[in-house]
């Protein structure tokens, strides 16, 4: 029995909805984060490599909602379709959590244990940057899942993008040298504001 579906937004805006909904508490945990530091600026000493991974992160999240609303695009619906939507949708949420958890640890709830925020960014960059390399490789089943030509779009520079920044982290987990983790965000940023112009400026 082939029966289908009229129209996407019968199906979609319920995935969406809990993703947002996640995305929503990362998003918001950043901005709190970043407001303590307004309301009392001198309470701990701030590092720019700690903010810069704020930011950082908070435009992978903005990112990440802006390119997902592009599923819209499918107007036919068969049984097929929903359960790749439903293994897809998995991933999602895999990915947003872990994007969840990634902000909880650039701002945690008390900072009474650390001098600094250097202090704390060190001290934490084992969770943070192992969460980091898991979204870089959640990333590519979420490319898969949507189908070979999508992942052809990214061309030959996908396939070094994801080991390449995989590996940046296992180096930035093992060694706490600060030119390193200077140039690291640095160049993350760069790449990833240069990504989102490139091939993401328009949802279609």
């Amino acid at each position: 029995m082939n029966q289908q579906l009229p129209y996407a937004h019968d199906i979609f805006p319920h995935i969406r909805i809990v993703l947002g909904m996640v995305i929503g508490l990362g998003v918001t945990r950043l901005l709190s984060g970043l407001a303590r530091i307004v309301q009392h600026p001198g309470q701990y000493r701030l590092y720019s490599v700690h903010l810069a991974w704020v930011v950082s992160v908070l435009l992978m999240l903005v990112h990440f909602w802006w390119w997902e609303f592009g599923l819209f695009q499918i107007e036919t619906w068969t049984f097929g379709k929903y359960l790749f939507i439903i293994f897809y949708a998995v991933t999602l949420f895999l990915l947003c959590v872990t994007l969840f958890l990634l902000c909880a640890l650039l701002f945690p709830d008390s900072m009474l244990d650390y001098t600094s925020y250097e202090d704390f960014f060190y001290s934490r960059r084992a969770w943070f940057f192992g969460l980091l390399a898991a979204t870089y490789l959640l990333d590519v089943i979420d490319t898969l899942l949507k189908g070979p030509e999508h992942f052809a779009r990214f061309g030959v520079e996908y396939l070094f993008r994801t080991p390449v920044f995989v590996t940046l982290c296992v180096i930035a987990i093992l060694v706490s040298d600060r030119r390193f983790h200077i140039a690291f965000v640095a160049a993350a940023l760069v790449y990833q504001i240069s990504f989102i112009l490139r091939l993401f400026d328009t949802i279609v």
